[in-house]
């Protein structure tokens, strides 16, 4: 009798997982659309439009980073400030950090589409060029004396799509597929995502570390063991440093 009632609530209201992905599924499109108009970009401007929604954030969060700073400064400049004097500033800080966590995880979710999109741009022409041409930087110029897959002509910085990855040789020939994106936003949200062997975790984790990154406090990717974390950082360098 249970196992009958069971079966008709799932067949009615579908098992947890359909639910979630129904949640899910329309970040598929708002990425591959955004991913299809940043087809028409030179590689300069796909570079710029990471370097815009990393400004879009820090702008949304200048106010409370500003009064953050100007409380802390309030209590460095005066030592002798009273204990309870101290901790009234202290709560307005964690007041003020709470309501920054809040904006921050609204404007990451807003940025999504677009920064998961530019992760996808990416790994496409990497995928479909031998060499990527940017206007040459000072941390192009720098990368290029660190690692062989970038070279400098003039001021022009050419990334090659093959280099090593933990002593393995490698040519790039990934572009992530929509359960790679469902993939992406599970983690962003926090959650677990299970993948089978061979579904594209490496590049599934891609996704949410370049948008934390935008943040600009940086960014850390565990896995099981030093040689998985060696390889995949070097197999997925470039896509994330380019």
């Amino acid at each position: 009798m249970i196992n009958l009632i069971t079966k008709s609530i799932t067949k009615l209201f579908g098992t947890k997982s359909d639910r979630d992905y129904k949640d899910l599924y329309p970040y598929v499109g708002q990425v591959n659309a955004e991913f299809e108009r940043l087809k028409a970009l030179s590689n300069d401007e796909l570079r710029q439009a990471s370097a815009d929604l990393k400004q879009l954030i820090a702008d949304r969060l200048q106010d409370f980073d500003g009064q953050v700073a100007s409380l802390r400064q309030q209590v460095a400049d005066q030592p002798d400030m009273d204990v309870n004097d101290k901790e009234t500033i202290f709560n307005q800080i964690d007041k003020l950090e709470v309501d920054r966590n809040k904006e921050l995880e609204g404007v990451l979710l807003e940025v999504l589409p677009k920064a998961f999109a530019v992760v996808k741009e990416t790994a496409r022409r990497f995928t479909q060029h031998e060499q990527l041409e940017v206007t040459a930087s000072e941390y192009d110029r720098d990368y290029s004396l660190r690692k062989k897959n970038v070279r400098i002509e003039g001021d022009k910085a050419y990334w090659a799509n093959s280099w090593d990855a933990a002593g393995v040789p490698i040519k790039w020939d990934m572009v992530h597929y929509d359960v790679q994106i469902i993939g992406g936003v599970v983690l962003h949200q926090g959650k677990i995502a299970e993948m089978a062997t061979g579904e594209g975790k490496t590049l599934v984790a891609a996704f949410p570390a370049v948008l934390f990154a935008l943040k600009g406090e940086g960014v850390h990717v565990t896995t099981v063991n030093k040689y998985l974390a060696e390889r995949d950082c070097e197999l997925m360098r470039p896509v994330y440093e380019l």
